[in-house]
């Protein structure tokens, strides 16, 4: 095909507008007749054109095949599917296919390439979210962990919420909820999501069985909720981008903290910074759009939510409740007992009864026991030769006082266990004080000598009890017209005189 495109113009120009003959721009040019009607007729060359396709005379009668192949591919395991050499490989081995691998290859390519799917760019009202999980690695305490990142998107104005957790669950989710809204200062009006376990328990096309803790969180906010279709997560395509645009630069290089809290103030102060930079092709800043998306949310509520999950679980006879893969303890007489245990992030509550009987911080490790002495010193009072080996209390570090009455306690009686049963009375003030006040009046009794639990008790009150205060009249000028009459003690005077008989 003829495509120089400088003489291309020069032979139009010498025909067309200088009136040359044809056939001395054949001579000239060395050109056949018919390229040049193509040129005078075409101000530029239209490009090779077959008037039908050509026939693929080697690897036509195996298309239908290897469509095959690439239609039962779809229902195969992603990972083992058909490569375009296994396709050749077949088709030589089991269908007598003489070409080459490079025209397979081509079929393939082609063939994968008209199959892909084309999606259709969304409109985005202001107001609207997005959310969803993602992962990365932080060297947390030194250790390189797994974390889970839950970010918040507004389309509209391309703003971001990303908060990191120990793992993914129910606490996670609505916590990152929360804090989603209170750093935009407004609820999303509607916020997409796909089809997570932690709110959805069934789907059955359009329609979703919602978690009762989900429907907690949306009563609470009062926002609409939308879930893609299953495997479709082009439906939420802003947050999944965001999402790994906030991981390449929020989250490199690898952060190392030594609490979650710290990398989240880290996050959300990246986010905040996030809202200068410009979206490009609307107008102005993430900023100046985001002023819509605050315009047309809900307001945030007047009470705060409590970021939570509940099991209902009973009480070993160690006195300890497993929740989330770890032990925690309760006291000994709840033992045996139905329990609820409340879960936070940061903190692990028990109920019995309607009553809080033992909080501990949240461990998000598994296989741990927690224990607060304090749980099993009712039980070491009658039980007192295992309070030396007892495993609550094995790194219980009390001030060095506590050593000292103990042993005066049990130096006072040939009965050492009955020393060791006062001592643990005395250790028991401590479900009513805190360690310091404790220590105090352990210290005052040692320098009086009296060392037996009642005196340690009485010593507790007296320095809890807090003198009156003279009254004043300093403030109360409405008191100061009153007068009292001075009264007569005659009366009191002749009953106290000797009666005559």
């Amino acid at each position: 095909m003829y495509t120089d495109m400088e003489q291309w113009s020069e032979i139009r120009r010498r025909v067309l507008v200088k009136g040359e003959s044809k056939r001395s721009i054949q001579r000239r040019y060395g050109i056949h007749w018919d390229t040049l009607e193509k040129i005078l007729e075409h101000s530029e060359p239209p490009g090779y054109r077959l008037s039908r396709p050509r026939i693929k005379r080697k690897i036509g009668p195996y298309l239908p095949i290897i469509e095959q192949i690439l239609e039962d591919d779809k229902t195969a395991p992603s990972k083992q599917r058909h490569t375009a050499k296994r396709i050749f490989e077949r088709l030589r081995d089991e269908h007598g296919f003489d070409g080459g691998y490079t025209i397979v290859k081509d079929v393939v390519r082609e063939r994968r390439l008209r199959g892909q799917e084309v999606f259709v760019p969304l409109k985005h009202d202001p107001g609207e979210a997005q959310a969803d999980y993602g992962s990365a690695q932080v060297e947390y305490k030194g250790d390189l962990i797994k974390v889970a990142m839950f970010v918040m998107t507004l389309p509209y104005s391309g703003a971001i919420s990303i908060q990191v957790y120990p793992r993914e669950c129910q606490e996670t989710f609505q916590e990152g909820h929360r804090r989603a809204f209170e750093f935009f200062g407004g609820v999303a009006c509607r916020i997409s999501y796909d089809n997570t376990k932690i709110a959805v328990i069934k789907v059955t096309g359009r329609k979703r069985d919602l978690t009762d803790d989900f429907l907690r969180l949306k009563s609470h906010y009062l926002f609409d909720s939308h879930f893609c279709n299953v495997g479709k997560p082009n439906e939420k395509g802003n947050v999944e981008n965001l999402l790994g645009y906030a991981r390449r630069n929020f989250l490199v290089p690898v952060p190392r903290v030594d609490s979650f809290a710290e990398l989240n103030i880290q996050l959300e102060q990246r986010s905040r910074d996030e809202l200068s930079r410009h979206v490009r092709g609307k107008d102005g800043c993430k900023a100046k759009l985001f002023e819509h998306d605050l315009a047309a949310m809900l307001p945030l509520p007047k009470q705060a939510f409590e970021a939570r999950t509940r099991a209902h679980t009973h009480v070993n006879s160690l006195s300890l409740v497993r929740f989330d893969r770890n032990d925690y303890s309760v006291p000994t007489s709840c033992a045996y007992h139905p329990v609820t245990a409340i879960g936070s992030i940061d903190e692990v509550r028990f109920v019995v009864n309607n009553t809080i009987v033992a909080s501990h911080a949240r461990c998000w490790d598994k296989e741990k026991a927690f224990f607060y002495p304090g749980h099993y010193l009712a039980l070491l009072e009658r039980k007192p030769g295992a309070f030396d080996y007892a495993l609550p209390l094995a790194e219980w570090e009390l001030p060095g006082c506590f050593d000292v009455l103990r042993r005066r306690l049990e130096s006072q009686d040939e009965n050492e266990s009955k020393g060791t049963r006062e001592y643990i009375k005395v250790l028991r003030l401590l479900e009513k004080c805190d360690l310091k006040e404790l220590t105090g009046a352990v210290e005052q009794a040692l320098e009086i000598g009296a060392t037996d639990c009642d005196a340690v008790r009485l010593i507790l009150e007296h320095r809890r009890e807090r003198p009156c205060e003279m009254f004043s009249l300093d403030g109360r000028p409405h008191l100061k017209s009153v007068t009292v009459e001075k009264i007569n003690l005659g009366s009191y005077n002749g009953l106290t005189s000797p009666v005559e008989v």
